[in-house]
């Protein structure tokens, strides 16, 4: 059987079409560049298939079922080899996924962005998901691809490179000019704003290689747990700050803090073994005492205020017999006047004195104790 006799009975038998294996590649390349005249090609309802010879573009075919024959498909005559009599042409065929490819996983760090509450430097990460789009082919098998045999990850492992590229540059921009509290940006309180600002900027990176990014899912914003804690501690510091208000409120504030803490060491004798420390010598017993003594004195220093009064450190007093307050010392009660004296005991009252030195005596003494003259 000669060669011209091999190209017909050839003819109309070779289909020509992407393997079921392959349907998840953004681009596959079809293995044989020699293709008979009259053979099948399928094009799925996702995909395109666009031709190649000698490094250019000849044509694009959309979906459907074609014949590969040059009176149908005038491009062909531009493939055709001449040595086989017409009857095979060369080409290079690619197809190339239209549909939206969603699933694509990204993660990487942000950077230290400083919060604009507390001004603390916070390291930020970032992780989700994307989905992206081929737009236009071409662009994406000349500018990206090229002429090679497509692996299935190239594609979507450069994609990931420039997501990860522009959600870093775009977040700690939109954090800092919008001065964003990070705990509400990891509460993901703006992801609605990240997603669009990130897209948008993901153009200028993808457009030039006929794709597009359309949207980003399971899209989170996070912080070091340790980061995090420490930010709700200040920040709930700063709101009890305000409540106080001004410098003074301030250093009552910290004053109480301090208290505190050294009750807290205090109880746990400073780190040691010793009377705080709970060892069942009574250290135990010193311990939550000391704590006590530290919480006691703070809330005297930031106890409540009302009546829109600021708060104040508390003054020591003493109670009126008479209506019961709590006043400062003095002679009478500030409140309702009543004598603040202490009254003295019986046997104080009826204490006698010696008549030589004028020294008190006890009622039953019968000689001065400083004297040591007889009583008379």
């Amino acid at each position: 059987m000669g060669i011209m006799d091999w190209f017909k009975r050839g003819v109309g038998e070779m289909m020509i079409a992407r393997p079921d294996d392959a349907k998840a590649q953004v681009v596959w390349k079809h293995p044989d560049r020699t293709i008979p005249m009259m053979s099948q090609l399928t094009v799925e309802a996702d995909e395109l298939a666009v031709f190649f010879r000698d490094g250019k573009i000849v044509s694009t075919l959309g979906p459907g079922r074609h014949t590969l024959d040059s009176s149908n498909l005038p491009f062909l005559s531009e493939l055709v080899d001449s040595v086989t009599g017409g009857n095979v042409f060369i080409a290079e065929v690619f197809f190339v996924n239209t549909r939206e490819h969603p699933g694509n996983k990204f993660g990487g760090r942000v950077g230290h962005i400083e919060d604009p509450k507390s001004g603390v430097p916070v390291e930020l990460m970032v992780h989700g998901e994307f989905s992206f789009k081929v737009e236009n082919a071409e662009k994406l098998i000349v500018g990206l691809v090229g002429m090679g045999r497509a692996q299935a990850h190239t594609v979507r492992s450069w994609m990931k490179e420039q997501v990860l590229k522009v959600i870093r540059d775009r977040l700690a921009e939109l954090c800092v000019k919008n001065k964003w509290p990070l705990l509400d940006v990891t509460s993901g309180a703006y992801t609605e704003e990240v997603e669009s600002d990130v897209l948008v900027g993901l153009m200028d990176h993808v457009t030039d290689y006929g794709i597009r990014i359309v949207r980003l899912g399971n899209f989170v914003v996070a912080m070091d747990d340790d980061d995090g804690e420490n930010l709700k501690r200040l920040y709930t510091d700063a709101a009890y700050l305000r409540t106080v208000g001004g410098v003074d409120g301030y250093q009552r504030f910290a004053a109480g803090k301090a208290m505190m803490g050294a009750g807290e060491g205090m109880a746990k004798g400073g780190g040691g073994g010793g009377a705080g420390g709970g060892d069942g010598t009574g250290g135990g017993l010193l311990g939550g005492a000391s704590l006590g003594i530290g919480l006691g004195m703070a809330q005297m220093m930031i106890r409540d205020h009302q009546g829109g009064q600021t708060l104040a450190p508390a003054t020591p007093g003493v109670v009126c017999g008479g209506c019961s307050a709590t006043v400062p010392p003095g002679a009478f009660c500030s409140q309702c006047g009543t004598s603040l004296a202490v009254k003295k005991p019986e046997a104080e009252e009826s204490q006698a004195f010696c008549t030589d030195c004028g020294a008190p005596m006890s009622v039953d003494a019968k000689f001065c104790g400083q004297c040591g003259t007889k009583r008379g």
